[in-house]
């Protein structure tokens, strides 16, 4: 068997970290908060949506069963509600290294990018410029090109190589001029899991005066993210795709939002972040939202600090992802056919992209379904980096790990590729 070897060297590697002090994720622990996992399939489909912790279904589930109301401070109802408000914006704010008052819940991150995409568009002029990649999901690439022509902006694109999955460094360079107003990127790709250089770009649009859009649905679910860090002016995520509830977040610096005018209901309220979320609130989403990003700092050792604790508790993720997309990559490597792996970035998270020729990979998901082992074929809304890849098979295998995902995952899926190329 595969798994055999590879099983005994990685439990030696972790024992290694450990006896140096560094904490390791406890993967049994951690696969006994998913009642889900019970049902015995194996989920290599975590970029499209993670499974739920029981303790984020509880938190839901206590919630909007209330006492609650509308926001407010003279009963029990009314606080709740406005407690589990703060608490998500505290607990978001931790999460991506902005401040509570930057944080904007809303319904996905595609909503919240159209929306976005709207107000910044409002002092667009004809002949200004829009960057988009296409590396990038087509929610962070659409709504920029469609605010664009409404207004006669001119958007420009940034190419990357299918050789390698990394963008094209000369294409950043001349895709931002004086002119542009807005760069959209990705901070890993949903298709191929590239991390492409975002520092680095937004010191290119941060030096001509643009604002740099971060998609990080895909990035958030595998490393921790820092606002600062990046260089994002305004950032979105997706709690579903980090073991949360389905709905979308973004985190800006409030005095950027401050300058931002949207279109709203006339007696609601002007306030930041408030006046960017329209209608009431799902309160009980809000909860749940906050509950994950609870689960994802107590896997770490807890020191009474949630921000450094997600910290370390990514560290201890990156560790145990990347072991096991290594093992998957070598597998796949020996899986009996020329498997074509085009997640190929230096830097990449735990998602890998398979075609072989010949076969379609459609089928190979079908094949493994059958075994209950779920690896989704498609491109995932990734038009434009699929077709730069240029791919043979229009619906290549995406194997996506995820914090719950073991060797034993592994192994069934090496097996059912095994199998699925010997027939």
């Amino acid at each position: 068997m595969v798994g055999r070897p590879v099983r005994g060297r990685a439990a030696g590697e972790l024992a290694l970290s450990a006896a140096r002090g560094a904490p390791t994720l406890d993967v049994a622990a951690l696969r006994s908060r998913f009642p889900s996992l019970e049902s015995g399939i194996a989920f290599f489909d975590g970029p499209g949506g993670t499974q739920t912790p029981r303790e984020v279904g509880a938190a839901i589930a206590a919630t909007i069963t209330g006492p609650l109301s509308n926001r407010g401070r003279l009963v029990a109802s009314q606080r709740n509600a406005d407690a589990v408000v703060r608490a998500f914006r505290s607990a978001f704010a931790d999460l991506l290294g902005a401040s509570p008052r930057g944080v904007v819940y809303g319904r996905s991150a595609t909503e919240l990018t159209y929306d976005f995409s709207r107000h910044l568009a409002k002092t667009w002029r004809p002949g200004d410029e829009v960057v988009v990649t296409a590396l990038d999901h087509d929610a962070n690439i659409r709504p920029w090109m469609q605010a664009a022509e409404r207004v006669g902006a001119v958007v420009r694109r940034i190419g990357f190589d299918p050789a390698t999955g990394e963008l094209d460094d000369a294409g950043v360079a001349g895709a931002i001029t004086e002119r542009t107003r807005l760069v959209a990127v990705t901070a890993a790709s949903n298709l191929i899991g590239t991390v492409p250089p975002v520092a680095r770009i937004a010191e290119a649009a941060h030096a001509v005066g643009a604002l740099l859009w971060v998609d990080a649905v895909h990035y958030a679910a595998h490393e921790r993210v820092d606002l600062t860090a990046l260089g994002a002016d305004l950032l979105v995520c997706s709690p579903y795709k980090f073991l949360g509830p389905h709905c979308g977040v973004l985190a800006a610096a409030p005095d950027l939002l401050e300058g931002l005018r949207p279109d709203k209901l006339a007696p609601s309220t002007d306030t930041v972040p408030e006046r960017f979320e329209f209608g009431t609130l799902p309160y009980e989403l809000m909860a749940g939202a906050t509950a994950a990003v609870d689960v994802l700092a107590g896997i770490a050792p807890a020191t009474g600090d949630r921000a450094a604790d997600l910290t370390t508790a990514f560290g201890m993720l990156h560790e145990h992802e990347t072991r096991l997309r290594e093992r998957l990559e070598r597998g796949l490597g020996e899986a009996g056919a020329p498997v074509v792996l085009h997640s190929r970035a230096a830097r990449r998270t735990p998602t890998v992209l398979v075609t072989v020729p010949g076969r379609a990979m459609a089928k190979a998901s079908e094949h493994l379904a059958r075994r209950d082992v779920l690896a989704p074929a498609g491109t995932f809304y990734a038009l434009e980096a699929a077709r730069v890849l240029d791919l043979d098979d229009p619906a290549p295998l995406r194997i996506g790990l995820a914090p719950y995902t073991d060797d034993d995952d592994v192994d069934r899926l090496l097996e059912g590729m095994r199998t699925f190329l010997a027939a």
